[in-house]
Parts: structure tokens; C-alpha cells; sequence
């Protein structure tokens, strides 16, 4: 990344051109890696991904390390606990963050903490527990008077059989139809669709709760 960064010659900050938006893996992203190094010192809106092994106190150094100045819309924080953990660990990260005051965005990533392997061998990700953490990172926003900022999903075009259920119903046995990854499970076609409809009530939901609040 080293190479593709470039000085901004007006205003002198440092930029890696190699993409717009950077983030920090939940593996790399202990104080002084290399990688928090790195990104503390480019000008890029940058993520970092918080999973279960992140305790609030390390959380609110590594973002006075990537943004002391706490500029707007620098950091995203982007959750991967997996369904059955998201409601008991994020709070106490959200709640440290708003008491902090850190300008942070909250993102879901839904994928990375919901993998499984088949009877069969296959690595998956049931569309169930994707939803169910989905649906467990509004729910501690909603609880916490924060706002949920995004979702981060693996996803293709393709009619493949990667993730199982939905509604299309992807059993196991079905894996080994169209199992074309070279890497980790997407959601197809169909069950992108469908996260996305069930995506638009959610939100819709939650400006209708909302919407007193504002009055």
C-alpha cells in the first residue's frame, strides 16, 4: 500500500490511492500493528472491524490513534460478533464510544461471524443467522439511542449455492450445485434480494419508533 500512496500537493496530507475507503482487519487491528500504523497516517475515510475479543478501553485508544482530531466521517466502526453474540458484546462499545464522543459510523458485517462448516464440508453461511445478527445490530442501536449506519455484505449476482436457506431454501446437499467461490460463501442472487427487502422494513421501522422522538 506503500507504493499507492500519494501527498496531496495543496494541502500536504497523504493519501492511499489504491482505494477510497481502507479498513483494519478484527486480526490486525491491535494498538501498534502495522496496519494501524499505516492507516493512522493517510487522509482516506478508514474502517475498523470490532468483534468479540475487542474490549471499550483498547476500542476508544486505537480511535484517538486514527482520528485524535475526530473528524466527521473518518471512522467507521464495522461489527462482526456473529448472530448469538452481537446483543450481549456491542453495547458496551457503543455506549463507550457516545460517552466518549467519538464521531464514529456504525457498520454490520454480518458474514465473518456467522461461518460454519456443512456435514459436507462445505464452508457456509446460513442466511438465518445473517439475518439475526442484522436484526440484533439495530436492536442494540435502537436500545442505546444510536444509529445503525450500514451493512457489509458478500454478495453476487450469480445463481450460486454458497449460503444456505432464505427462501429459496439452500439446503446443505445443495453446496455442492453451484459452489463457486474461490474464497468465502456469498449470498446469491435471490437472498440478496431478499436481505435488501428485509433491509428497507427495518429501517422503515425504525423511523417510524423514531419518529416520536423527533417531535
Amino acid at each position: 500500500e506503500q507504493a499507492l500512496t500519494r501527498q496531496d500537493s495543496l494541502t500536504g496530507d497523504w493519501y492511499d490511492t489504491s482505494a477510497h475507503f481502507l479498513w483494519i482487519g478484527d486480526r490486525t487491528r491491535f494498538e501498534n500493528s502495522a496496519h494501524v500504523e499505516f492507516l493512522r497516517g493517510i487522509g482516506n475515510p478508514i474502517g475498523m472491524k470490532c468483534g468479540p475479543s475487542l474490549e471499550p478501553d483498547a476500542l476508544l485508544r486505537l480511535l484517538d490513534t486514527l482520528n485524535p482530531a475526530r473528524v466527521p466521517g473518518r471512522m467507521t466502526l464495522i461489527t462482526r460478533y456473529g448472530h448469538d453474540k452481537i446483543e450481549k458484546g456491542l453495547p458496551a462499545l457503543v455506549r463507550a464510544v457516545k460517552r466518549e464522543g467519538h464521531p464514529v459510523v456504525w457498520s454490520c458485517d454480518p458474514m465473518h461471524g456467522n461461518v460454519v462448516k456443512a456435514a459436507n464440508g462445505y464452508k457456509t453461511r446460513p442466511f438465518e443467522r445473517i439475518l439475526a445478527e442484522v436484526r440484533g445490530f439495530f436492536a442494540v442501536h435502537r436500545a442505546e439511542g444510536t444509529y445503525a449506519g450500514g451493512i457489509h455484505a458478500e454478495m453476487t449476482g450469480q445463481n450460486v449455492t454458497e449460503c444456505t436457506g432464505g427462501a429459496i431454501d439452500i439446503s446443505e446437499l445443495d453446496l455442492a450445485d453451484r459452489y463457486h467461490t474461490h474464497c468465502d460463501p456469498r449470498l446469491n442472487a435471490g437472498q440478496s434480494l431478499e436481505l435488501a427487502f428485509l433491509l428497507a422494513e427495518m429501517v422503515n421501522e425504525e423511523q417510524k419508533l423514531r419518529r416520536p422522538e423527533a417531535a
